[in-house]
């Protein structure tokens, strides 16, 4: 895993790159956020599960909270174009 420390006014922002899947489950998140030098996180899609984005598995609702609890603040990158459910879409513009 690689991270790179971007800064940008002033605050330190960690984005995160690997080849492989990072995050599978919300404790796979909380160890992640722990190990980061920063609680501003950049994440690519294809380093989590893809079951996060299918909101009926929850996942990504109880990761989204823990990181609301624990103040981190997580930008997810890739391409999204091709979401084809309505409340996944509807999630990602009420997110950005």
């Amino acid at each position: 895993m690689k991270t790179i420390i971007h800064s940008r006014n002033g605050n330190q922002i960690v984005e995160i790159v690997d080849e492989g899947l990072l995050i599978s489950n919300v404790q796979d998140f909380l160890d992640l956020a722990a190990n980061s030098p920063s609680r501003n996180i950049i994440l690519h899609k294809e380093n989590i599960i893809h079951e996060f984005f299918d909101l009926k598995t929850k996942i990504a609702g109880d990761i989204l909270q823990k990181a609301s609890n624990y103040r981190i603040r997580i930008g997810i990158v890739g391409e999204f174009k091709n979401i084809k459910s309505k409340s996944l879409r509807d999630f990602i513009f009420e997110s950005n």
